[in-house]
């Protein structure tokens, strides 16, 4: 009895050491797989994240460059309000005689066609009388300002708001900010 007690507590134990091998085994493949499945989890995890942050930085890049953009019109109109201002005053007229006077010493008494904006028609004779010189009135409107031609030498003088607008327009930017254009 003693005998088969023995043998019976023996295939137990025995059985009972394989099943807990199997077990054993059994738990560590499935904490590895467990391991394997949240790194894979987090790697994507992570990946949505970077993707979500990656796309409200072009976001807000957009609307930065919207509302640079919308800043400089606003800024620009100003600026064309302030010109057409000044326009009306004496500085003004000043102004114009100078380009005038500067256009005729560089001419050096060669022929030259003296254009002022149409906007200014009204001052043609005033500035006439003040320089001695025949001015024609463009059919471009050139904002402001005198545009001399000198045929003989290929030359063309322009003291005009328009180009000098549009150039200041093209180069100016946002310092200081994201950069964008």
């Amino acid at each position: 009895m003693e005998e088969a007690r023995a043998q019976g507590n023996a295939i137990i134990k025995q059985h009972e050491e394989a099943l807990l091998s199997v077990f054993e085994q059994h738990r560590s493949e499935a904490v590895r797989q467990s391991e394997t499945r949240l790194k894979a989890e987090a790697t994507n995890a992570r990946q949505q994240l970077n993707m979500a942050a990656s796309k409200a930085q072009l976001e807000l890049k957009r609307e930065l460059s919207q509302t640079q953009k919308e800043l400089k019109n606003q800024l620009f109109d100003e600026v064309q309000t302030l010109i057409y201002d000044f326009m009306k005053t004496d500085d003004y007229k000043r102004l114009l005689i100078a380009y005038i006077e500067s256009a005729a010493k560089f001419a050096n008494g060669e022929t030259m066609t003296l254009y002022i904006n149409p906007t200014d028609a009204d001052k043609a004779a005033y500035l006439e009388e003040h320089t001695g010189m025949t001015l024609t009135v463009s059919k471009e409107d050139f904002i402001g300002g005198i545009r001399a031609v000198i045929p003989g030498r290929n030359i063309l003088i322009d003291h005009a708001f328009k180009g000098a607008i549009d150039n200041e327009y093209h180069k100016f930017s946002f310092k200081g900010g994201a950069g964008i254009e």
